[in-house]
């Protein structure tokens, strides 16, 4: 099946608005000391570099539901669509707790483990391969009723410590479980909430057997309508997100509040908010054709190769600049802290910018020689899995 292009300026436009989150991350002046959601001590620049990156994660996750959906319908031959979605989920979450780990902290010992992102969809890939026999309208109803309805596991009263409600809390929040006296296992993307965005994303894929004028318009009307859904639910300010939402010392900041919603785990407003934006995205990416689409498209041909690469590089940058600015071996806290000193490191948010755009442009010919290696040798099976 040919590539869909609209997919994949997509998925390269938030993979380009990721590389600003891990910069902030790794090198921001206040990154280890402060939240920049924190509306008692952020600023609205600050702030909005943080939220706007929120779109990543949902986008990245309902994408590959929609590619999963197009894979199926590829192959026609639901056991080999089901051997690789198995396959490829489990090596999503070795990746996870290996490359992506490391990339993270670079520690050899691997205190700290951590599932984020690639480790669910690896998760979301393992359940769908076994939802398969299923029509794709009743996975998406199924999709959707977690999206609707986990915010309702707060809700639930179990006795504090039961091995039940730990492993339920697992799976629906986000949480950090000590595994020995120096490892700690942290649960940042608790699998079901973002399974729900999976399998919603897989009924989606439906759409693509559609023409590309009917996809703009469908993608327009359901962006509208959700982001409506979320004005409405969040004035209601009841149901849907733990921070609600309220007036503050300035209209900015009460716009702020208003559009503060909880990523870990992924509320049903967060969801409704960044689906609805990623929609939006998708009506502009359908019959796009530009120069900047072009240059936007190779990055969302290989996502998975950019993750661990601009990791890696990123994180090298960071040694740098600690090293830079005085720091020696001694003074680095490896297995926390990405490695940085605890105090007295860091760059000012207009150096993380131009760090950021460094960074993507340094990862566009990698990424397009590494999108034409593929192309080029389909008959490497392992180069699907990255």
């Amino acid at each position: 099946m040919k590539r869909i292009t609209s997919i994949d300026f997509t998925r390269g436009f938030v993979m380009i608005i990721m590389a600003l989150d891990h910069t902030r991350d790794f090198m921001h002046i206040d990154s280890l000391t402060q939240s920049p959601t924190d509306l008692t001590t952020t600023t609205p620049i600050l702030f909005f570099t943080r939220w706007i990156t929120h779109l990543c994660a949902p986008t990245f996750v309902f994408l590959s539901g929609i590619s999963a959906y197009l894979l199926v319908k590829k192959e026609q031959n639901h056991a080999k669509s089901k051997r690789f979605l198995l396959s490829r989920g489990i090596w999503l979450i070795l990746l996870e707790f290996t490359l992506v780990n490391f990339a993270l902290w670079f520690d050899l010992k691997f205190r700290i483990l951590i599932f984020e992102v690639i480790g669910a969809i690896g998760f979301g890939f393992i359940i769908l391969s076994l939802l398969l026999k299923l029509p794709a309208k009743r996975i998406g109803i199924i999709g959707l009723l977690i999206i609707f309805g986990h915010d309702l596991f707060f809700y639930t009263t179990m006795r504090d410590g039961s091995p039940f409600k730990v492993f339920l809390t697992s799976l629906f929040s986000s949480n950090a479980f000590p595994l020995s006296s120096n490892t700690t296992f942290i649960m940042g993307y608790p699998p079901v909430p973002w399974l729900g965005i999976m399998l919603s994303g897989f009924a989606t894929g439906k759409l693509y057997e559609r023409t590309e004028i009917e996809r703009k318009r469908l993608f327009l009307k359901w962006a509208l309508t959700i982001l409506s859904l979320f004005v409405i639910i969040r004035f209601i300010n009841i149901y849907g997100d733990t921070t609600k939402w309220s007036t503050q010392k300035t209209p900015v900041f009460t716009f702020l509040s208003f559009v503060n919603v909880t990523k870990y785990p992924p509320s049903l407003l967060f969801c409704l908010l960044m689906l609805g934006i990623m929609f939006l995205v998708l009506f502009f990416a359908e019959g796009l054709k530009s120069k900047i689409n072009t240059i936007v498209v190779v990055y969302g041909k290989v996502p998975l190769f950019y993750f661990l690469i601009h990791l890696y590089i990123l994180h090298l940058i960071m040694l740098l600049m600690v090293f830079l600015q005085g720091f020696r071996w001694p003074d680095m806290v490896f297995g926390s802290n990405f490695g940085r000193p605890k105090t007295g490191s860091g760059v000012q948010l207009w150096v993380i910018y131009l760090l950021w755009v460094s960074v993507v442009i340094a990862m566009y010919p990698l990424c397009k020689w590494y999108g034409q290696y593929k192309f080029l040798h389909k008959e490497k099976k392992w180069l699907r899995y990255l």
